[in-house]
């Protein structure tokens, strides 16, 4: 699955569309929070937050979309946003973030992986229990 975003003047909302399911809906609060709790850290002026809106995309509509795991990729694309800084279109990321900025063990990793060889996205980031792995072909 892909995720795009986009910044527009605004007050500091955020829109979600894409058929997300409520527990994907927390997960992208989830990230919004962690960017806007940690700016300096990131290299975003603290006023981005205050005088932008952003619609957050997960293409494919007609197809329902849930789970905690997309946490790290939305922010990422978010961080991507505000930094200016492109993402890599070619990386597959996996796992559940948390307040705290910590990546949680996933589940379903043969099936992910099988996804991401399908969409030639490789290297991969997943977490385990212990750190987050980088996987390259």
């Amino acid at each position: 699955m892909f995720i795009e975003a986009i910044r527009m003047p605004g007050k500091g909302q955020i829109t979600l569309t894409g058929q997300l399911g409520d527990v994907m809906k927390e997960s992208a609060q989830a990230a919004w929070s962690l960017l806007r709790a940690r700016p300096a850290a990131l290299g975003i002026p603290l006023d981005a937050f205050t005088q932008s809106d952003v619609h957050l995309h997960v293409p494919a509509g007609g197809v329902p979309k849930d789970g905690p795991s997309a946490g790290i990729t939305i922010a990422a694309a978010l961080a991507s946003l505000f930094t200016r800084r492109p993402s890599r279109h070619d990386v597959a990321m996996t796992g559940e973030l948390t307040l705290r900025g910590r990546v949680l063990p996933i589940g379903g990793l043969k099936e992910k992986l099988t996804a991401a060889a399908r969409a030639a996205s490789l290297p991969c980031l997943f977490p385990n229990a212990t750190k987050t792995t980088l996987l390259t072909a």
